[in-house]
């Protein structure tokens, strides 16, 4: 299936857009002051090891230490992972310095994650420097072809060239020669870096990814790409100058884009953008779907809603059920949802239903170029599944925890802040002997006070003995609120 990209770009952040048939499927966002780290290479100083976590803590120059596991590290997965392989506190010491690469931004309180196994992206190619082996992207299914492609990369590989090679899904096309250049820049990349991590302080950075507009040209534009719109005359220029250079056959189908209306508008992508920051996500037979996003895990219900087209009630779920397991794995690339994902599809009593769902459902995920695995239905009728997830969701780049509720999702209605403002006028009173109370809350708290739970506020005053006075603070959310002695 083509599709087409769109770049919108200010100066203060890059966003790009992946649309099939006119359909927004993915959504990238870059902020100059928040650049992602995922590929950059960092000389770093281990800070903390751990040995009963088997990690370490290292310093590479940011606000929080990053994370590196066991069995991240080259040398412990080279000698394997049995019992013979050395425990952490055999590898690394405090102090030490440490060539690392960012696998993972971070993400909520956590650190970013690493590597000491170093890979550099090429268009066709992935460079490993410190391994010898061959692989091929698991994508490319056809033995023939996947042998063909490491006999013409082995041909290729200079004399005595230490390091191995991932060969990449776009190299299935590729020519001779561009595979070639390939080798060249990704070679010459490693040789200039090691060199400066030689002359420079730790933590240093050695190496950053190359930026989002870049990054489309080498991993996001492929064949299927029809066309890539810009709407910024520079990064247009700089993305035809990186193009000539790495990636010719996409260069004309890069175009600048000068309409006057925004590029965004004009296609529907700011629409998309507000869709995909909801709970609530609707089908178009009428059911609808409520995604939640926590710390631990994302859960995803499925509802019917008012669907009722089906010829029987078991009909009208598997609908729903195969409707909703497509805009699932649209929205999954959309809000970039990962880690671990439970999805509440509408049970099924009809196993060959649920076979049928489950086979749509993975083969929407088959456009996801994000690893992922899906464990089927569990007892509960759940499907289970887990993202690779490398950096932060579109609602957690967008949009922070709610002031008032403080990320619960809710606040404590009126009458429950009315409750609690009662009882603590009590403790007020038993505690000190003052003229009168003021009760200091929002229009809705005093408003209730005033009307429903009047009553329960003169047998207060009543009780203590004091008058209770009530006064409208406009700035205080529903929860807040001061009881002043006076």
């Amino acid at each position: 299936m083509t599709h087409e990209i769109l770049i919108n770009v200010t100066p203060q952040e890059t966003r790009v857009a992946m649309l099939e048939q006119g359909v927004v499927q993915e959504l990238h966002m870059e902020r100059a002051s928040a650049r992602g780290l995922v590929g950059n290479i960092y000389l770093g100083r281990v800070a903390r090891v751990l040995p009963g976590m088997q990690s370490a803590f290292i310093e590479i120059g940011l606000e929080r230490a990053a994370f590196l596991h066991i069995a991240d590290i080259w040398e412990h997965r080279q000698n394997g992972h049995g019992h013979d392989s050395k425990p952490i506190e055999r590898i690394l010491h405090e102090g030490q310095s440490l060539l690392v690469q960012v696998t993972k931004d971070p993400i909520g309180t956590k650190g970013a994650r690493l590597s000491t196994q170093v890979s550099l992206a090429g268009r066709l190619l992935v460079f490993l420097p410190q391994d010898s082996h061959i692989g091929i992207s698991q994508r490319i299914e056809d033995e023939v072809e996947r042998e063909n492609l490491r006999e013409k990369l082995q041909q290729l590989l200079p004399e005595g060239l230490a390091g191995g090679f991932i060969i990449r899904t776009m190299a299935e096309t590729a020519t001779e020669r561009e595979m070639q250049n390939d080798i060249e820049y990704l070679t010459k990349l490693w040789r200039d870096l090691t060199e400066k991590s030689g002359t420079v302080p730790f933590p240093s950075l050695i190496y950053q990814d190359l930026n989002l507009a870049q990054r489309v040209l080498r991993d996001m534009a492929t064949e299927e790409t029809s066309r890539i719109l810009v709407d910024s005359r520079e990064t247009f220029q700089k993305m035809e100058e990186f193009a000539s250079q790495y990636t010719r056959n996409i260069l004309e189908r890069l175009e600048h884009y000068v309409g006057d209306r925004p590029l965004y508008d004009l296609h529907g992508v700011e629409d998309e953008i507000q869709k995909a920051l909801a709970r609530r996500v609707a089908l178009k037979s009428g059911g609808y779907l409520i995604m939640d996003q926590t710390e631990a895990m994302t859960t995803v219900d499925v509802n019917t809603g008012g669907f009722v087209g089906g010829r029987s009630f078991d009909d009208t779920i598997f609908k729903t059920n195969l409707e909703a397991a497509q805009v699932i794995a649209r929205q999954l690339r959309l809000r970039n949802l990962g880690g671990i994902i439970i999805i509440d599809f509408i049970d099924m009593e009809n196993a060959d239903h649920r076979t049928a769902v489950l086979a749509e459902f993975n083969k929407a995920l088959d456009r996801d170029r994000t690893r992922l695995t899906v464990n089927g239905f569990t007892q509960l009728g759940l499907v289970e599944m887990t993202r690779k997830r490398t950096r932060e969701s579109l609602a957690h780049v967008l949009c922070e925890p709610c002031g008032t509720c403080g990320g619960r999702g809710e606040i404590k209605t009126a009458q429950t802040i009315c409750y609690e403002i009662l009882r603590e006028v009590v403790r007020e009173s038993k505690q000190f002997n003052a003229r009168e109370f003021r009760i200091l809350a929002s229009q809705s708290v005093i408003d209730l006070f005033l009307d429903e739970e009047s009553q329960s506020l003169a047998q207060l005053g009543d009780f203590i003995g004091k008058p209770i006075s009530l006064q409208v603070e406009s700035i205080y959310t529903q929860e807040q609120y001061d009881v002043v002695l006076i």
